[in-house]
């Protein structure tokens, strides 16, 4: 990759808006079109790799499905390791996990029991931010884990959600690539 990278209002134009999806009143933000422009994906990752300055975790965590996308590509792109936060019942292995509240109901997230080493650096990397619950449940199943969770990286943040203000009320910087208004 290059050091000139695409600049992020052309990656924001490589983002399709699908109306009413999932339900009526929802603009669907659809990162599907911006992954699938090579250039445009590589700029992103680099993009998500510059926020993060000098700072070098560990790990970068990423949740299913999509954070898997962005996140190890990061990951990847600096040479570190990359963390998978899964739904229940996805690894093979003991798992520690965190339960948290969904609009309608509670969820699950698990990682490897032996992920992480007390005092492990990670950095969560998602495609979106809108209400913040898997990623604020992301943070606090890294810390109660061990980890030391300062930072969240984001492609896309929902400011009108709320989300990215939850995570920085738990003490987690969030940062994003672009933002759009509404839902």
């Amino acid at each position: 990759m290059t050091d000139k990278l695409t600049p992020l209002g052309d990656l924001k134009k490589m983002v399709r808006t699908v109306p009413d999806f999932p339900e009526d009143g929802i603009m669907f933000r659809d990162i599907t079109t911006l992954i699938g422009h090579g250039e445009g994906f590589a700029a992103t990752i680099g993009h998500l790799a510059r926020l993060m300055g000098d700072d070098r975790p560990r790990y970068i965590a990423g949740m299913e499905a999509r954070g898997f996308i962005f996140g190890a590509a990061v990951a990847a792109h600096l040479g570190i390791g990359f963390l998978p936060v899964r739904k229940p019942g996805k690894l093979p292995v003991e798992t520690r996990g965190i339960d948290y509240a969904l609009e309608y109901g509670t969820d699950r997230l698990e990682i490897a029991a032996d992920a992480i080493e007390a005092g492990d650096s990670v950095i969560i990397i998602d495609d979106l931010i809108a209400t913040g619950g898997t990623a604020l449940a992301t943070a606090q199943l890294l810390r109660d884990a061990g980890a030391v969770v300062d930072t969240a990286l984001f492609v896309i943040d929902l400011p009108d959600l709320g989300g990215a203000e939850k995570l920085r009320g738990a003490n987690v910087k969030v940062e994003s690539l672009m933002e759009f208004e509404g839902e």
